[in-house]
């Protein structure tokens, strides 16, 4: 075979048209037999620079002449002088033909060369690839071969952001489903969920894909797997499913699909909810946060008993429960109670009740959803906050978890909480029981964070504290440092106007304190104060006067 080989590749250097084809043949058996060392000897005998013209004259030699270059680029170390050899232009160009082989042995040439190189797939796309393989998906739909060929080029570009755009003006949507809805084979669907997936990240191309039918796709494939335990069937349940759920991603699309909560595609979601198809209740939860992304949507979807569905569902998880499935189903409570007519509903529904059963969790994802729908819902809630703000095994539980250094949102979020139970309650029983759960040294930390709106936060409730506890929170106070923190934020130049403001507030609450009061003499704060009062911000400038006529007056 080695002799045919080199006698062949000698022939094709040299050779007329004629002879070409038996040498391009006798390659290929070549390739067949062992593809490394044959693809080392054509790669040595110089063949792949002949490669262009063969291409470029579209006859029956060009179809083999594109196989071998796909057979050669299986192997890493041919790919890169494929592309030396300028290969790619040319294959690039065959993809206008009309003959289906020549079709498909290009588009596997040009895959193998630009398998796994970013920039290569870069470089097909700013071609124009795109658009001429769409349009080949069309018109050769019938050909199985073809139609792969295609589908595995999309997976492979629809990972590239660059491609997308290209997507959005070409009607792959409609091709793509019109595909998907001819499949019968669980191997076929899961080869076009490949390709939907990276490009439903699109929102043009989800909205695409929802005015050609994709949804009515997956919701039947859902009500056609749901009840089976084969294991092609649960993939399959899961992927249709996740991919309703990223298409509720884009807000027109979602907004769309939610028609004014009337939509019979939302209607279908809500009843993922209480099924006992853990990924369907995960599904249906998840589709909730999606559509509770505006005040509208929230309030309709709270009026109509959705909160109960969502209650119940969250009650069943508990004990042992579905990591992923209370993680959703709070992510949806917490969306839900943002708009301000929703809290108090939400609360009465015993939201809080549930969502406290989830206190004993230890796990992080759940813990920082937990914090943030408690937080939602006491905001602006007095009565409410004043209730969990006195609620012992709540405020222990924050205070722990404002120690959690491994899990900064969950720190973060409990810190938020904890403050937000003072700042909503402006309770004295509530002050009383962060105080004596160990929570002020949180505050005053919190008071020194990045995030201007967390400093903001601990300022007010560690003003509230000293408003209405000073005598209790004093030790505190003196042990957190917190006279020090005050004078560093309002010296330092990057301060946000409010927090200048709010330290200033702060001090005078403090002033009643001997320990404290001798601190501030200490650090000279009357001269810090004293610069302020010809800051920018008139505010800022007008509590500084104040905070200086009081420090005067007690020094």
């Amino acid at each position: 075979m080695a002799d045919n080989l080199s006698e062949a590749l000698k022939t094709l250097k040299l050779s007329s048209a004629d002879s070409v084809e038996g040498c391009l043949d006798c390659l290929l058996k070549a390739l067949a037999q062992n593809n490394v060392e044959t693809s080392g000897k054509i790669q040595e005998m110089g063949v792949l620079a002949m490669m262009p013209a063969l291409l470029s004259a579209q006859n029956s030699c060009t179809p083999k002449a594109a196989n071998i270059i796909a057979e050669v680029a299986k192997n890493e170390f041919m790919r890169s002088p494929c592309v030396e050899a300028g290969l790619i232009p040319p294959l690039v160009q065959l993809l206008n033909c009309k003959d289906q082989e020549i079709l498909l042995q290009t588009g596997r040439a040009l895959g193998n060369i630009c398998y796994d190189s970013h920039s290569l797939q870069a470089q097909l796309i700013i071609m124009g690839v795109i658009p001429t393989l769409v349009r080949l998906l069309g018109v050769h739909s019938q050909n199985t071969a073809l139609t792969e060929m295609c589908l595995i080029a999309f997976g492979n570009l629809a990972e590239l952001e660059s491609s997308k755009e290209q997507f959005a003006s070409t009607n792959i949507a409609e091709e793509l489903v019109r595909l998907f809805r001819k499949q019968v084979e669980h191997e076929k669907k899961e080869m076009i969920f490949e390709v939907l997936a990276p490009l439903a990240e699109n929102d043009v191309i989800k909205l695409q894909l929802v005015d050609a039918g994709l949804v009515e796709c997956l919701l039947e494939v859902v009500a056609q797997t749901v009840d089976s335990d084969r294991d092609e069937d649960v993939a399959q349940l899961k992927t249709s499913s996740d991919l309703m759920v990223l298409l509720l991603l884009g807000d027109e699309s979602m907004q769309k699909l939610f028609e004014g909560g009337k939509g019979s595609v939302f209607q279908r979601v809500l009843s993922w909810v209480p099924s006992n198809n853990h990924q369907l209740q995960l599904a249906g939860a998840l589709a909730i946060a999606n559509f509770a992304r505006n005040d509208e949507n929230c309030i309709h979807m709270v009026d109509t008993g959705i909160v109960q569905k969502l209650l119940e569902l969250l009650d069943r998880h508990v004990e042992e429960g579905n990591v992923t499935v209370q993680h959703a189903a709070l992510s949806a409570l917490r969306n839900l109670a943002i708009p301000v007519v929703n809290k108090s509903k939400m609360l009465l529904a015993g939201v809080s009740d549930i969502v406290l059963k989830f206190l004993k969790s230890e796990m992080p994802p759940v813990q920082f959803k937990l914090l943030g729908t408690l937080r939602m819902l006491i905001d602006t809630q007095a009565d409410a906050a004043e209730q969990l703000g006195t609620n012992t095994k709540l405020v222990e539980r924050l205070v722990e978890w404002c120690e959690a250094k491994d899990h900064a949102g969950v720190m973060g979020e409990s810190n938020r909480l904890l403050s937000a139970l003072i700042r909503h309650s402006k309770s004295k029983n509530v002050v009383r029981t962060v105080i004596q759960g160990g929570g002020v040294k949180h505050l005053v930390t919190m008071a020194t964070s990045e995030h201007m709106i967390m400093q903001n936060e601990a300022l007010v409730a560690l003003g509230l504290i000293a408003a209405l506890d000073l005598e209790c929170a004093e030790k505190d106070f003196v042990g957190a440092d917190l006279v020090q923190v005050l004078h560093r934020l309002l010296t330092e130049e990057h301060s946000a106007p409010e927090i200048k403001y709010n330290s200033m507030i702060l001090i005078c609450s403090v002033m009643g304190s001997e320990p404290l009061h001798k601190e501030v003499q200490s650090l000279a704060f009357i001269d810090v104060v004293s610069s302020l009062r010809s800051h920018e911000n008139k505010t800022v400038a007008h509590q500084a006067s104040l905070t200086e006529q009081r420090l005067t007056a007690q020094s």
